[in-house]
Order: structure tokens, then C-alpha cells, then sequence
């Protein structure tokens, strides 16, 4: 094969290529459009699940409640077997700003906790089945109800004012979890 021929047969490999890639892109934009069209045409019959909000003509109807188990206190759980469980339902919480405040106060507060403060924080933490209500009453934003008004309650809401205006980004790495206690 010549050196032209060689040549020539690299420009139709690459006009091949061309071509190929332009019906690529068209065949992905067809399927773009009928996935959008498809959306479009069936959404309405589709019934639709979730939570809208607390709007006056809202029936509830359509939101899915998950009984949670209630909760039990542990009176014969051991202090040590208790901060640790404690210290790990503060850090897992299911949303990343009870996660940050919850374990930055656990990592400060639960060491030097009495069993009564550690049965009330296993209360307040366990008890409500919505974790916004939680933070909400931390930060003052609603008003916490008399059953969880106590002085870890106190505590808690106290700690999320961040008076030192320390960055609370992410939660404490476990390393601490060696130190002794202050």
C-alpha cells in the first residue's frame, strides 16, 4: 500500500468516525426527548407519594407514617455501656446537623453526665420520632415541649448558641475517645 493510498484510507476512517459520532449524538438526543416526553405524558398518572407540607387543604392522605417502637428507658444498663451507646446514636442520626451538634455535645458533655442527665439525653434524643423537632428546640426555633424542658435540655440549647463561635463543620474524630476526661 502507498503512501497516498494509506493517506486516503485515514480521511474515509475518519469521516467514518465523523459520521458515526454525529448519529451517536443524535441517537442520544432522541432518547433525551422521549424520556422527557414519556415524563410529560405519564406524570399525571402516576400517583404521586411524599409530603407537602402543613397547608390547610393538605388531607395527610398521602404521607406514609413509620410507627417507630417506643421508647424504654435501660435502668439496668451499665454508665460506661450507656455513654457509648449514647455517644453513638448522638453521631448517627439520619441528618447531618443533629449529627454535628449531637456528637460535638456528646463528645463535651456525657462523660461528666449523671445516670438521671444520661437517662434524660437518651430520652431526648430517642423519644421524638421527628429529629427536626430535636434541633428546632435546640436552636430555639420552636418551643420545647414540658416533657423535654430539663436541664439537659438546658444544656443542649445553651451549647448550640456557640458562644466561642467555634467551626462546627463536621464531627469529632474519636480520638478523644482515649483521652481522660476533663
Amino acid at each position: 500500500m502507498s503512501f497516498g493510498e494509506r493517506q486516503n484510507g485515514r480521511k474515509i476512517g475518519e469521516l467514518r468516525g465523523k459520521g458515526e459520532k454525529k448519529e451517536e449524538s443524535l441517537n442520544r438526543q432522541k432518547s433525551v426527548l422521549l424520556c422527557s416526553l414519556r415524563r410529560h405524558l405519564l406524570w399525571p398518572l402516576i400517583p404521586q407519594r411524599g409530603y407537602r407540607g402543613d397547608s390547610p387543604t393538605d388531607s395527610g392522605k398521602d404521607v406514609l407514617e413509620i410507627p417507630l417502637p417506643p421508647w424504654q428507658e435501660r435502668p439496668d444498663e451499665p454508665l460506661d455501656t450507656k455513654r457509648a451507646r449514647l455517644l453513638y446514636e448522638s453521631r448517627k442520626r439520619g441528618m447531618l446537623e443533629n449529627c454535628i451538634l449531637l456528637s460535638l455535645f456528646a463528645k463535651e458533655n456525657l462523660a461528666r453526665m449523671s445516670e438521671e442527665q444520661l437517662n434524660r439525653y437518651d430520652r431526648l434524643i430517642n423519644e421524638p420520632s421527628n429529629d427536626w423537632d430535636i434541633y428546632y428546640w435546640a436552636t430555639e426555633a420552636k418551643p420545647t415541649p414540658a416533657e423535654f424542658e430539663t436541664d439537659v435540655m438546658a444544656m443542649l440549647r445553651e451549647f448550640a448558641k456557640n458562644r466561642n463561635r467555634e467551626q462546627r463543620l463536621r464531627q469529632p474524630d474519636l480520638e478523644y475517645l482515649f483521652e481522660p476526661p476533663r
